[in-house]
């Protein structure tokens, strides 16, 4: 992308990357300005997509901040990142992060808003399940943390539901 149409388009406080080109010229052009911007990337658990992108570039440079908003599921990078950040403040230390075949040392600031999920919780699932016409012979539960499918498991079977 020429740089004067480029830079255009950053500055414009809602853009829109569309192409793969375009984004990985985003990228590059805001690892090497560090002009302010703000990412919003559905990254889910940063295992995959743009985002990822998106925190190799910018995730060494103390200048940037992440912003997680919701859940990121254990084993995830998007977890080892809040994880290593929890580390970074409680100790000092300088950790790095294991991302798409590298390994990128975690200097930006990291943030999480929690209570904003895209999933339901316990209540909504109960809900979800006690609502349906004809009630399932069997419930399966087989996403999540294991922990939250026990909790989940317990109060369907003190309902009367058999969950395996």
């Amino acid at each position: 992308m020429p740089r004067a149409r480029h830079q255009r388009q950053c500055r414009h406080p809602h853009s829109v990357i569309e192409s793969h080109a375009d984004h990985r010229a985003t990228v590059e052009y805001l690892r090497k300005t560090a002009r302010p911007c703000i990412v919003i990337a559905a990254g889910g658990m940063c295992a995959g997509g743009r985002i990822v992108n998106y925190l190799k570039a910018l995730m060494p440079d103390p200048r940037t901040d992440i912003l997680f908003v919701g859940y990121q599921a254990a084993g995830t990078p998007g977890r080892e990142i809040l994880e290593a950040a929890k580390q970074k403040w409680e100790t000092g230390g300088r950790p790095s992060i294991d991302l798409d075949g590298g390994t990128y040392p975690l200097r930006a600031a990291v943030h999480t808003i929690s209570g904003y999920s895209a999933h339901a919780d316990q209540r909504d699932l109960v809900e979800f399940v006690e609502g349906i016409t004809v009630p399932p012979k069997t419930i399966r539960l087989v996403h999540g943390e294991e922990e939250a499918r026990t909790a989940l498991a317990g109060v369907l079977a003190e309902k009367g539901y058999l969950v395996e």
